[in-house]
C-alpha cells in the first residue's frame, strides 16, 4: 500500500485527489490549514481507516514523523501507518489559495506557500526519497502572447500587478522544483493546471463558473468583465484527476531522461466568456441578462492549453465536454445555493 500527502487536502482539487487516491487503495494523509479549504470537502473521509487528516500550514516547517507521532492515538492504520518520513511514497503539493478573490486577499501568504512552503514539502520529498507533484497552474503564462500555451513557452507575467502574488508564487514553485530535480535528483513531476471546474467550488469564490452559476439559478443579471471576448478553457474535475494520476504513475524511458516534467493539463476547448456566461444562461433555463463591468487589469485575453505532451506521454486527454459538465455540476451549485438561502 501506498502512503500518500496531500498539501491542500481540503481544498476543491485536493480533495478530489484525496478521494481518487484512497479509491486506488493509498493511506492518504491530508495537510491542510483550512484558510481557503474546508472540512466539509473531506467529510467524507474521516471515517476512512486510510485516512489521516493533520491541520497544518506548510509555511512552516513540514516535520511528518512528530505530526504524526502527535495524532498517534487517534490513527486507525498503525500497521501501515508509522510516523516515518521514510514510509512515505508520494508527496502532492496543492496547498494555496487558488482563487483570484483568495490571492488578492492573502498575497504574501499565498507567496509563502509558493516558496515557503514548497520548500518544506521538497525538503521532505528529499528526506523520504519520494515523488512529488507540484500543483502549477496556467496563470505561469500570465497574458500570454502565443495561443494556445504549450510548455515552452515562457510567458508574459506583470512581476507587479494584482495578479502577481499568484502568478510569481506559482513560478517560483516551479523553479525550486526544478532545482531540486536538478541538484539532488528528487523524481518531480509538474503539473500545469488549466481552469478546473466540480462540486466543492464556493460559491463566492471570485472564479467565472461559480459567480456564473450563483447569479444564472437566482435569476439575477450575469457579471461579464469588459466586452467578454477574452477567452478560457475549462476542465472537468474528474478529467482533471485523471490527468494528475496519470502524471503520477508516468514512467520516463531511458532516452527521455532530460525530459523537463511539466505537463499542461486542461481542456483545449476554447471558449469566450460571453459565450460562456450564455451557455451557463441556457443550461440553467434561466431568464438572466448579461451586464458589463470594467475588465480587471491585467485579466488574461486567452487561456488555452497545448497537451499534445501529455497525450503522447501519459496517454491522456478529457473526455467530458462543457456541456455535460455543466449539467453534472449543477446539481452542485443548487444545493449550494439552497443551503446558502
Amino acid at each position: 500500500m501506498q502512503i500518500s500527502l496531500v498539501t491542500g487536502g481540503a481544498g476543491f482539487l485536493g480533495s478530489h485527489i484525496c478521494d481518487r487516491l484512497i479509491e486506488e487503495g493509498h493511506h492518504v494523509i491530508c495537510m491542510d490549514n483550512l484558510l481557503t479549504g474546508s472540512k466539509k470537502n473531506i467529510d467524507q473521509l474521516f471515517d476512512h481507516d486510510r485516512f489521516t487528516f493533520l491541520n497544518h500550514d506548510v509555511t512552516e516547517t513540514i516535520d511528518l514523523p512528530k505530526l504524526l507521532e502527535d495524532k498517534k492515538d487517534t490513527l486507525k492504520d498503525t500497521k501501515n501507518l508509522t510516523p516515518k518520513t521514510k514510509n512515505l511514497d508520494n508527496i502532492f503539493h496543492f496547498a494555496s489559495p487558488a482563487s483570484p478573490k483568495d490571492y488578492q486577499e492573502y498575497p504574501i501568504h499565498t507567496l509563502k506557500v509558493g516558496a515557503l512552503g514548497t520548500h518544506h514539502a521538497l525538503g521532505l520529498a528529499k528526506a523520504a526519497n519520494t515523488k512529488f507533484l507540484l500543483a502549477s497552474s496556467s496563470e505561469v503564462y500570465g497574458d500570454p502572447q502565443v495561443n494556445p500555451q504549450p510548455e515552452d513557452y515562457w510567458g508574459h507575467v506583470n512581476p507587479v500587478g494584482p495578479r502577481s502574488a499568484y502568478d510569481e508564487a506559482k513560478r517560483y514553485g516551479e523553479s525550486i522544483t526544478m532545482a531540486y530535480h536538478n541538484k539532488h535528483n528528487i523524481d518531480t513531476r509538474i503539473a500545469r493546471i488549466f481552469n478546473t471546474y466540480g462540486s466543492r467550488m464556493r460559491l463566492r469564490d471570485g472564479r467565472a463558473l461559480p459567480n456564473f452559476m450563483r447569479q444564472a439559478i437566482k435569476g439575477k443579471p450575469l457579471t461579464v468583465f469588459g466586452d467578454g471576448s477574452q477567452t478560457r478553457s475549462f476542465c472537468f474535475v474528474d478529467d482533471m484527476v485523471e490527468g494528475i494520476i496519470s502524471l503520477l504513475t508516468w514512467n520516463p524511458t531511458p532516452n527521455a531522461k532530460d525530459l523537463t516534467p511539466v505537463f499542461n493539463l486542461g481542456n483545449p476547448d476554447e471558449i469566450s466568456i460571453l459565450e460562456f456566461a450564455n451557455e451557463v444562461i441556457e443550461i440553467t433555463d434561466t431568464a438572466s441578462e448579461i451586464t458589463h463591468e470594467p475588465l480587471p487589469e491585467n485579466d488574461p485575453q486567452v487561456r488555452r492549453p497545448d497537451i499534445s505532451k501529455a497525450k503522447e506521454l501519459l496517454d491522456w486527454s478529457p473526455e467530458v465536454s462543457r456541456r455535460k459538465g455543466l449539467n453534472k455540476v449543477l446539481p452542485y451549485f443548487k444545493e449550494q445555493i439552497n443551503k446558502e438561502a
